[in-house]
């Protein structure tokens, strides 16, 4: 039975977060962006256009803008937070106490570094066990620009509340965007993750003109790394079949409009990681990922080739040609080990 509408507020107006506003305010659900500044809320307010991302893109009339986070928290049923991994614990704990109650979904795809945690679980450590909140994940397929668009396209929301997983489901279903619920809160994450490593050595080979079987091979056993990890982590490994593993896999390996595939290509044209990062403008959260997953195999003893190839490729030096070489030098084994 269809519940009353949610109200939904995103923390986080990046391209992300905005694109994540309207497909709520698509699906008919009260929707309000916070802008992170001053000067974000008077662009969106006066021309109804994102500051730097989304070209062409406008916003309705029926979506809102604000910057006064403690009165749309209050009235807030569901609070998406479209912040990066590496800044969401500093986002979070100023407002903390504002999001108790509520449902709180975080669409970060990455691992702090430091900590080894994931978003859910930064989340889960800001908040406490006392705040009541119900905790959630979003992560597919999902290039914010073409969603902005209204190009069809799925996510999965993951919850250990199943009804919560729901209502997140409700508020942003529509007829270009369909969600899905899962129950695997670790298995969604690790997927959404580590597939930014994947596209990262995408680009890299799509630079070197590697060709269309390499980035066949080297997708299919990224994939099998991610799960190596995730299943290790406790995540069913159906999970990396579906959505939020293949399917985010190959969307963002195989776009242009990918910030961590551009990251690969610019890589295996010469460029130096730092000046890369510079002209972005926007987080490729796979480069920190990198990091925090390289930290966390080693110490959980699982071997993540491509992982530790893209590492050093970013942070020790490594040409891009090398790591390829070595990753097909490697030892003989089987598919399936």
């Amino acid at each position: 039975m269809q519940t009353a509408v949610s109200k939904l507020v995103v923390i986080g107006s990046g391209a992300w977060g905005t694109t994540l506003a309207l497909v709520a305010d698509r699906a008919g659900t009260e929707t309000t962006l916070l802008a992170r500044n001053q000067e974000d809320y008077e662009v969106f307010s006066e021309s109804r256009r994102h500051p730097r991302s989304l070209p062409g893109i406008a916003l309705p009339d029926s979506l809102m803008v604000s910057m006064d986070t403690e009165r749309v928290l209050a009235d807030a049923d569901i609070v998406l937070l479209a912040i990066p991994s590496q800044k969401l614990r500093t986002g979070v704990l100023p407002i903390a106490p504002l999001l108790n109650g509520k449902i709180v979904a975080s669409a970060a795809k990455g691992i702090e570094i430091g900590t080894s945690l994931l978003p859910t679980q930064i989340l889960q450590e800001v908040l406490g066990e006392g705040s009541g909140a119900s905790i959630c994940a979003l992560s597919g397929p999902n290039l914010a620009n073409e969603i902005a668009q209204g190009k069809p396209a799925t996510t999965v929301i993951a919850s250990t509340d199943t009804e919560a997983a729901a209502t997140v489901q409700r508020a942003l279903m529509g007829p270009t965007f369909r969600v899905y619920t899962s129950p695997d809160v670790i298995g969604v994450q690790i997927g959404g993750a580590l597939k930014n490593i994947v596209a990262i050595g995408a680009g890299i080979g799509d630079g070197l003109q590697a060709g269309d079987n390499a980035k066949a091979a080297f997708m299919t056993r990224g994939i099998a790394e991610i799960a190596r990890l995730g299943v290790a982590l406790g995540a069913d490994p159906l999970t990396f079949a579906g959505l939020s593993g293949i399917g985010d896999l190959i969307c963002t390996c195989s776009s242009d409009l990918s910030r961590n595939h551009r990251v690969g290509v610019k890589l295996a044209s010469g460029e130096s990681l730092d000046a890369i990062l510079a002209s972005m403008g926007e987080v490729a959260e796979g480069v920190d990922t990198t990091r925090a997953t390289v930290k966390m195999a080693r110490d959980l003893r699982i071997e993540m080739p491509i992982a530790e190839e893209m590492y050093q490729v970013m942070f020790e030096g490594k040409s891009p040609l090398d790591a390829v070489i070595a990753l097909m030098g490697r030892e003989p084994r089987h598919e399936h080990i």
